[in-house]
């Protein structure tokens, strides 16, 4: 089954890694060029060319609120050979995502590092659970009292949340080796703290009901792994290239089950919720590539690439035709990402940016689970940098992402034999942040 609504990312990026460190990122999207702070993460070797000696620091904060939806069409939830629509909502929400970048520059060398959350980032809930967990306890109802129960005589009533948040501190060095090249080694610290909880309980109606089945669950998952990372950075009379690469970053997660009560549910089918569990849960390998254009001495444009290598990177397990696989091995290629952006200093007090990113995971059907879901997806970001000094500056952006729905269709719906079904997966995003950078 995977992990519970695995991915509660801010999202832009691939499933396990957020893109957007900060508001810079969010009001221009392409910074992969950059030679500012604010490429602490995004191009660490851009800080060789920083404009002065010194300190450089950056903190920032972010506010991410998606929506989750899954549209369930089948005769499943009627059982009476009419197809019902049923719709399962869920609200994914992180009110503060910080981070904070610094840098200490010196002649031809520069120490950077930061804190920021990588991956994941908030909380997702289902108030009314999930289709798999209603379509296996009207299945078991079913098949326990051959059809006499329909789903009309008794209630279904359950909740889910789960949360992700990955944690990562970055330290590395840059060196600048002659006027136009600089090159960066270092890595990045990942933690995983994450879990779900929830419960479910189906009772037959009336004044004196009848319990047919009820779980209730509340499981921590931690694991930890480290990323190296290598990057370099051009700068050629109008162009600015940027590159980065990160290696994969080798992650299991374990479960700690603070409660795990199934009742008459099947324990193969809970199996993966389970106490002392472990899960892969790899970070996959990551390049980018970033050219920038002065265009105008006050208009800059920038096209970025990226790729996550997400087919050799361990994933959770889910059931094929083919019997229980990695996920990964079910995508038709890994993450490929396209931004453009550009920014504008319409005033030597301010400078005004957008950007736009497309991104295709690469998905199928097998892939997809109600736990654990993506959508491709285009994502649109604006805003503002505001010069309040020489040396100290205000970042303003937003960021809203447009998904393409996912429709997945069974002839045995959820597993269930000769009912067929269908599922829409559909997700909305909006972020908005602010960064504040200073130098001394």
């Amino acid at each position: 089954m995977g992990l519970l609504l695995a991915s509660v990312a801010v999202n832009a990026g691939d499933y396990l890694t957020n893109t957007n460190y900060n508001a810079a990122f969010l009001r221009k999207l392409a910074t992969g060029a950059s030679t500012d702070i604010t490429s602490t993460f995004s191009n660490p070797a851009g800080l060789g060319f920083l404009p002065a000696d010194g300190f450089h620091l950056m903190f920032s904060g972010q506010s991410a609120y998606q929506t989750r939806n899954i549209e369930s069409t089948t005769p499943l939830w009627t059982m009476n050979g009419e197809n019902t629509t049923r719709e399962f909502k869920g609200k994914a929400s992180a009110p503060f995502l910080p981070s904070i970048m610094m840098a200490y520059k010196k002649d031809n060398w520069t120490i950077s590092g930061g804190f920021t959350v990588t991956g994941g980032g908030g909380k997702a809930s289902f108030e009314d659970g999930l289709p798999m967990f209603n379509a296996l306890v009207i299945g078991m109802t079913t098949q326990r009292t051959q059809g006499k129960l329909l789903p009309s005589m008794y209630n279904i009533n359950s909740s889910l949340t789960g949360r992700q948040f990955i944690y990562g501190g970055q330290i590395g060095a840059s060196y600048r080796v002659n006027d136009w090249l600089s090159v960066f080694g270092g890595g990045r610290m990942n933690y995983f703290y994450g879990g779900y909880e929830g419960y479910l309980t189906a009772q037959t109606k009336g004044n004196n009901p009848t319990t047919l089945t009820q779980f209730a669950l509340d499981i921590t998952q931690t694991g930890w792994g480290i990323t190296p990372m290598i990057g370099a950075h051009v700068e050629l009379d109008k162009w600015s290239i940027g590159l980065k690469y990160e290696f994969k970053t080798n992650l299991n997660i374990e479960n700690k089950a603070k409660k795990f009560e199934i009742g008459a549910i099947p324990e193969a089918y809970m199996a993966d919720y389970a106490h002392g569990v472990n899960t892969p849960n790899d970070i996959p390998a990551f390049f980018s590539a970033a050219v920038q254009y002065k265009v105008l001495p006050t208009l800059r444009a920038t096209v970025e690439y990226h790729f996550f290598d997400d087919k050799n990177a361990g994933m959770a397990s889910v059931n094929t035709a083919k019997g229980k696989v990695g996920k990964e091995t079910t995508l038709k290629h890994g993450t490929h990402e396209i931004l453009f952006g550009a920014e504008w200093d319409v005033h030597e007090k301010v400078t005004l940016s957008a950007g736009y990113q497309n991104t295709n995971y690469g998905l199928s059907d097998d892939f997809q689970t109600d736990t654990s879901f993506s959508c491709d997806s285009y994502s649109i970001g604006f805003g503002a940098r505001f010069h309040l000094s020489e040396v100290l500056k205000l970042d303003a952006g937003y960021m809203f992402t447009n998904y393409k729905d996912y429709t997945k269709v069974y002839t045995a719906y959820k597993g269930i034999p000769k009912v067929p079904g269908k599922d829409v997966y559909s997700r909305t995003n909006k972020v908005f942040g602010l960064s504040v950078s200073y130098q001394f």
